[in-house]
């Protein structure tokens, strides 16, 4: 099975080149040659009906798993959705929204899209769309992206249930291209600190970074912290940019190399705008593939501070192939190498399900709780620019470790969450709440300085998880209640402002931003690491 499945791997790329030779064939478009005649045998002689075109794809994918982990195949209906991510826009109305019993009720409206220009708020749910029921068991995300979105300048109407108002509101609202931030958020911390949150590094990333960094240089802003835990990456190009952003000019960036393809080193091209002033670069283990290429630049450069867990250790180049059919394949071509040398990519031999499977290992083998459950080789031992001793085989290893937070790891926690009684519990509240929340909390500032997940909070979500048939355990509860009742507090805010304000609620219990900001605010101890 191994053996066919490999031969079509090739086929695509001997198949031309085979019907244009006219000497003795080579080796790779005999194989194509095989496979193609495998495909006709089947088409002809089998026993049953088959599909070719399924049995074409279920081969390529199963072909490229047996490559390593990131090759991959994407349908031609599926090419433009894996895309949408990193383009950074789609065209439809402009919402954030989650299906909440079984109504889609809107999160946000995207700042300055067409939802918010109509006046849609958070907290509407769409009770009908175009005149259509838009509620009940037929609503999924797929129902969603088919009714809302659509082509720039097309129109939807949309019937709102707005808070108690028995009456439905109707808003006609024309679509348009709508921006998919990669930045999260991005505040003003104690003493000079900013923080900025970075989701992906899609198309515009460095634009967004740029404004985001110039806003909070205008508030005074003298150090940083980027946030790229749980980035899992994106455009190469985007990432060299970023790091453009913090080192100087011609300094290496990242270098690729690959069986057929010669080494390339990517440089920084021009000035950036913070390459002076103390940093620190926040990671963990869903930190992936441009999030270590980053972090791993401005560790070899002794640029700033990394500080976290152990990164995924994605450091394989795709390049995209299309093919006839508006298919894509995203073939592995090259591995990532940080300015010190190390490969950012971890080993895959013993197979896909076990390469995914490390992370669970992780936290097995202590990882995740233990900087000293960690051990490198001296032969994966590299060294930073001030001489400091960096390791490769895998990954990025922090300056400074931070161990996992267990007080959300209850069964109780897991399960709130899970099921979705803790998000719909603090929907329901933002949505019954709303006028009242916001005549006592005029600003956000004033809610995240006087709000307090009491112990009505508490009880009210208690009655949800029995109604969600979530059993209540006091003894875990007990174990999360701190983390359980911010996350109240933080969704809460969310639904009365936007997602920005989830964070800075929940920023004040974070041990990572905590540990960056003692770093930073010690001039001594910030030196004596990069040394």
């Amino acid at each position: 099975m191994k053996r066919t499945l490999f031969l079509l791997a090739i086929v695509f790329i001997s198949t031309i080149a085979s019907a244009q030779n006219q000497g003795k064939p080579s080796k790779s478009q005999l194989n194509a040659q095989k496979f193609a005649n495998t495909l006709y045998l089947i088409e002809n002689y089998y026993v049953d009906t088959t599909n070719s075109d399924k049995i074409v794809e279920d081969a390529i994918i199963a072909a490229l798993k047996e490559l390593d982990p990131h090759s991959a195949y994407i349908s031609k209906k599926d090419v433009q959705k894996a895309n949408e991510p990193l383009v950074g826009s789609f065209e439809g109305i402009g919402v954030t929204f989650q299906l909440i019993r079984d109504t889609i009720t809107v999160i946000s409206p995207v700042p300055g899209g067409p939802s918010k220009k109509v006046g849609i708020m958070a907290g509407d749910q769409f009770i009908k769309i175009d005149g259509e029921e838009s509620t009940g068991k037929k609503i999924d995300n797929e129902y969603v992206q088919k009714h809302l979105r659509g082509k720039k300048g097309s129109k939807v109407t949309v019937s709102v249930k707005r808070g108690n108002d028995p009456e439905l509101i109707d808003f006609e609202i024309v679509r348009d291209k709508i921006p998919l931030n990669s930045i999260n958020a991005a505040f003003m911390l104690d003493n000079g600190v900013g923080y900025i949150k970075l989701d992906r590094f899609a198309q515009e990333s460095a634009q967004e970074f740029k404004n985001a960094f110039n806003k909070l240089s205008a508030q005074g802003m003298t150090s940083l912290v980027l946030d790229l835990r749980g980035n899992s990456g994106g455009y190469l190009n985007t990432a060299v940019e970023m790091v453009d952003q913090f080192l100087g000019d011609d300094q290496l960036v990242v270098f690729t190399e690959g069986t057929h393809q010669p080494r390339q080193e990517l440089r920084c091209t021009k000035s950036g705008v913070y390459e002076q002033g103390k940093l620190v670069i926040l990671i963990d283990e869903g930190s992936a593939s441009a999030s270590e290429i980053l972090s791993g630049a401005v560790q070899d450069h002794d640029r700033g501070i990394v500080i976290g867990r152990r990164s995924f250790g994605k450091g394989l180049v795709q390049r995209p192939f299309n093919l006839p059919d508006g298919a894509q394949i995203r073939l592995t071509t090259a591995r990532y190498h940080t300015p010190s040398g190390r490969c950012i990519q971890r080993p895959y031999e013993k197979g896909v399900e076990d390469y995914y499977k490390d992370l669970t290992d992780r936290m097995k083998n202590g990882e995740y709780f233990h900087a000293d459950s960690i051990h490198f080789p001296d032969s994966l031992k590299y060294k930073t620019e001030n001489g400091r001793i960096v390791y490769g085989g895998g990954g990025i290893m922090p300056d400074i470790f931070i161990p996992a937070d267990t007080s959300f790891s209850s069964k109780l926690y897991t399960n709130l969450v899970r099921k979705g009684i803790l998000n719909r519990f603090t929907t329901d509240y933002a949505l019954k709440h709303r006028d009242e929340m916001k005549a006592t909390y005029p600003t956000f500032a004033d809610y995240n300085k006087n709000f307090v997940a009491t112990d009505k909070f508490v009880e009210g979500l208690k009655q949800a998880a029995a109604d969600g048939k979530v059993e209540w355990d006091d003894e875990q509860f007990a174990r999360s209640e701190k983390f359980i009742r911010m996350q109240i507090k933080a969704l809460i805010a969310r639904n009365l402002w936007e997602m920005q304000q989830y964070y800075e609620v929940v920023i004040s219990e974070d041990d990572g931003v905590q540990k960056a900001m003692e770093i930073l605010c010690n001039d001594k101890e910030y030196n004596k690491l990069l040394k």
